[in-house]
């Protein structure tokens, strides 16, 4: 099985391999799984710190492996206008639930309230399966680390 521990936001080495999570998976700090080529994989990542799509893994044995997304049932709410827009993005803050949010539109979770929300205030509801790659929060921003093929630090760990 292949181990990975580190993390890049872009490398300057080939990849050699992907795996596809959905949103609940990416939070995740210990994944069992199996990437796009058939590999078994551990990734073993700190708490609190989702994988993002994009960023890439380097496992124990020097294979860098790319996250990517999978698409999910999710709710996008759709506004005409920035004002409008603001206000329910404010509204839908204030539930403390996880937003993706574009421009005029706002991504969450399939929630009958919040959708009842936001179509109060003129908001169309498109339930298109899409990607979910909501906000990390203002006190997640940074940490990534920046690569050009020899690791910043090592880890040991045992082969049994």
């Amino acid at each position: 099985m292949l181990k990975a521990y580190e993390r890049f936001d872009h490398i300057h080495s080939e990849i050699t391999d992907s795996i596809t999570l959905d949103q609940d998976t990416r939070k995740k700090a210990r994944i069992k799984g199996k990437t796009n080529g058939g590999l078994d994989i551990g990734i073993f990542m700190e708490r609190g710190h989702p994988l993002l799509v994009g960023e890439v893994l380097k496992t124990e044995c020097g294979l860098f492996i790319e996250i990517k997304g999978q698409e999910e049932p999710v709710s996008t709410a759709i506004a005409t206008d920035w004002l409008t827009f603001c206000k329910v993005c404010y509204h839908l803050g204030n539930r403390h639930t996880s937003l993706q949010i574009g421009e005029l539109w706002v991504r969450f979770k399939p929630d009958h309230v919040l959708e009842e929300l936001a179509e109060k205030y003129g908001l169309t509801i498109n339930k298109t399966p899409a990607i979910f790659e909501p906000e990390n929060g203002a006190y997640g921003k940074g940490g990534h680390s920046h690569s050009h093929g020899e690791s910043e630090h090592s880890h040991s760990h045992s082969h049994a």
